[in-house]
């Protein structure tokens, strides 16, 4: 492809950065570089603590070991995400429960989630789709009248606000990811927020393979040992340094792709304006990172016909997730509460374009030629 869908971004600094690991001989997990990715996103963010992880996954996965998910319980989430959301709850044997999202913003209808709870339900996973918030008001009240955590599936918004407050930090727990698909990447990875104190000393043993030492290596105790069940969640430190180079211009990266998202709405506009297209929502109150540029087509076949007419056209664009509720593990392992009135509609309309941090404005332009092509 002449315009490839994603670029994973690459920090100036990440090769010398990698290097001084090797060098260090420190290669392994909890190295500085580790160290320096949690406390930027905890200055950034003004969380209490931030573990880094293998992955958003493995985030989601410590958030309902730490969240006490027992088999039989239920968890409230968006059928519109990706498999982990669920599957972090469905290792523990807990029943996923989908509601509708909202035609707007494509995250969950927080109007449909009360009436979704019954005496199981445990959680309540709000998925911030296209680092743009859930109305988290309203989510947060819901779940302190009901005894509930809310666990923030925040993969795709580092750098994302509502309200001023960063996306991730207003639940117990929340889960940022560094795909390499993601605004800043390590290839594999994510981080775990914890809002409270009270749950860091347990995150950091069961990421610690259910061992104490994080406290051994900080000299709170002369020896560690294990202490509790766990499992391994720590990242390569070279993988951190390849993050923290991209972290050190995190604010550089995120002009850039703002400055993209706004010229795909500007070019575009006028066929949303004509009603060929719907563009993305990004509600008051919330600041998004524009982590991904997005259209809606008239139906599934309008976009299936769009991807070929720009695959022809050497520009790579591709639709994003199947709802879960559909999928053969989705029926096995969860329901869909209340009607499917936009999830399956909305989804099958929506269509992804480049978005990356290397992209250029011209290339922007090119491509919005050619999306104006195709409804000409």
């Amino acid at each position: 492809m002449k315009i490839n869908f994603n670029v994973p971004p690459c920090g100036k600094n990440a090769f010398e950065y990698m290097a001084e690991c090797v060098k260090n001989q420190k290669i392994c997990g909890d190295g500085a570089f580790t160290f320096k990715c949690n406390q930027w996103i905890e200055e950034k963010t003004g969380t209490k603590k931030c573990l880094l992880t293998t992955s958003c996954t493995h985030a989601t996965e410590l958030a309902a070991l730490l969240a006490d998910i027992q088999p039989g319980d239920e968890v409230i989430m968006p059928s519109f995400t990706f498999v982990s959301t669920a599957d972090a709850f469905v290792l523990r044997g807990a029943v996923p429960v989908f509601v509708d999202i909202r035609p707007d913003t494509m995250n969950i209808d927080e109007t449909k989630i009360e009436a979704a709870i019954t005496d199981k339900t445990k959680a309540i996973v709000p998925v911030h789709y296209a680092g743009v918030a859930c109305e988290m008001d309203t989510i947060m009240d819901i779940a302190k009248r009901h005894n509930l955590f809310v666990i923030e599936d925040a993969a795709q918004g580092v750098m994302s606000t509502y309200k001023g407050k960063a996306l991730g930090t207003f639940g117990e727990f929340g889960c940022f990811s560094f795909h390499e698909t993601k605004n800043y990447s390590m290839g594999e990875g994510g981080a775990l927020l914890i809002r409270d104190e009270e749950f860091v000393e347990q995150a950091e043993i069961i990421r610690e393979k259910g061992t104490n030492r994080s406290k051994f290596y900080r000299g709170q105790i002369d020896k560690y040992t294990w202490v509790d069940f766990g499992s391994s969640y720590l990242p390569s430190d070279m993988n951190a340094a390849y993050l923290y180079a991209q972290l050190e211009m995190a604010e550089e990266m995120n002009d850039k792709r703002l400055s993209l998202w706004n010229r795909y709405y500007e070019n575009l506009k006028p066929l949303a304006d004509a009603g060929k297209i719907s563009l993305p929502v990004v509600p008051e109150g919330c600041v998004h990172n524009a982590h991904m540029f997005y259209i809606k087509t008239r139906d599934v076949e309008e976009r299936t016909a769009f991807i070929a007419h720009m695959k022809a056209n050497d520009i790579l664009t591709v639709f994003h997730y199947v709802p879960l509720h559909s999928a053969p593990a989705g029926l096995k392992f969860g329901r869909f509460h209340g009607e499917d009135e936009y999830t399956t509609k909305e989804s099958d309309r929506l269509v992804r374009l480049p978005l990356y941090f290397d992209l250029s404005l011209e290339q922007v332009d090119e491509i919005s030629n050619k999306v104006k092509e195709f409804y000409a």
